[in-house]
């Protein structure tokens, strides 16, 4: 089963909104077929090893598969009916699927047809492997991550607003490999204005860029900006109520690049991520500014925190923060984390949290 967690992981981010499955079937001790699902629409991990293996070794053979198989026609013919013709004799499951389309019945399918099943092998590591898939499943809104680089003492840039570079190449280029992997990256007007950014992905084999979201309530993202002359992935801009409607039809003519007004004069974050989750985005990369990720924090729309720290200091009290806004009042409202991993990156540290108690609407 390890083996097959391993296969799904190595599709992260190319899958979408599918989840990553990895199959390995396993006939008298030995390996005889393995896959992964590689991405939407095509064959499903379960085809991929049975092909490999073969009719004659699949034949009473025990299939090891991440997520349970599929039961319904999707784009590809369901799963459990290939594991059934194929005649395997075990089927062991490391996390059943929450999609009301499947949720039991692939299971239910294979005992019926007299398949032994075993369900929770490597469990823990079947659901964090599709945390993002499950999320956006059960709540019809995108698994969010909330990207931060800072020094030591918390800062994001100098007080003359001078970041380049905070962080090392090593930890730079680590946030690449986020970008890849989610299917939108977003930040806020105010970035767009100051940086002028790209925000693709730039990974030395080359990588898949997300949609680029900017959140732009006032409707003031330059004509002239990348994320609206470049074409390197397209551009959705989130703005309010009253925008421009000159600028917005001018917006819209660019290709790649959509306009959408909310039905209030400043965006509101759920109201942006049930938007975003309509339009099919599974995973948000948020790499916003202080204003940015003071807004979705304050409204616990927060999955996963990745966080880079420079050993540097830099000092001064009006120097920007990786958090802005009002911050809560008291320490019962804080978001607490749970930190999953530290590691070294270069000279800098990366830690992976997850908020502790479960405000994640």
């Amino acid at each position: 089963m390890k083996f097959a967690i391993d296969l799904a992981k190595r599709a992260t981010g190319q899958t979408s909104p599918n989840p990553v499955v990895g199959c390995v079937v396993v006939k008298e001790g030995e390996i005889v077929g393995f896959g992964a699902h590689l991405r939407a629409g095509e064959a499903h991990a379960e085809v991929n090893a049975i092909q490999m293996a073969g009719e004659e070794k699949t034949r009473e053979s025990t299939v090891y598969v991440t997520l349970e198989p599929c039961s319904h026609f999707g784009k590809t013919p369901p799963c459990s009916d290939l594991l059934i013709q194929s005649q395997v004799s075990r089927v062991v499951i490391a996390s059943t699927d929450p999609n009301p389309l499947v949720a039991g019945k692939g299971i239910a399918k294979l005992r019926k047809a007299g398949i032994e099943v075993e369900v929770g092998v490597c469990a823990d590591e079947a659901l964090a492997l599709n945390q993002v898939f499950f999320h956006h499943i059960k709540t019809g809104k995108p698994f969010i991550t909330l990207k931060t680089a800072a020094s030591l003492d918390g800062k994001t840039a100098t007080h003359t607003n001078e970041s380049k570079w905070v962080t090392g190449p090593d930890a730079r280029m680590d946030v690449h490999q986020y970008r890849h992997q989610h299917d939108a990256i977003l930040v806020g007007v105010g970035t767009v204005l100051a940086d002028n950014p790209s925000l693709d992905t730039r990974l030395p084999n080359g990588g898949k860029n997300p949609i680029r979201v900017i959140l732009d309530s006032h409707l003031r993202t330059p004509l002239d900006s990348k994320v609206v002359t470049d074409g390197k992935a397209p551009t959705w801009i989130i703005t309010g109520s009253k925008p421009d409607n000159e600028k917005m039809a001018i917006l819209e003519g660019r290709e790649g690049v959509r306009v959408y007004s909310l039905p209030m004069e400043k965006v509101e974050v759920h109201a942006l991520l049930s938007l975003l989750g309509e339009e099919g985005i599974t995973s948000l990369f948020v790499e916003g500014g202080a204003t940015v990720n003071g807004s979705f924090l304050k409204n616990n729309a927060i999955q996963q925190v990745i966080t880079y720290i420079a050993p540097k200091l830099i000092g001064g009290k009006d120097a920007p923060t990786v958090i802005g806004g009002e911050g809560f009042a008291t320490m019962d409202e804080v978001m607490e984390l749970e930190i999953k991993e530290v590691t070294r990156i270069g000279p800098d540290l990366k830690i992976i949290s997850t908020p502790k108690v479960d405000k994640r609407r």
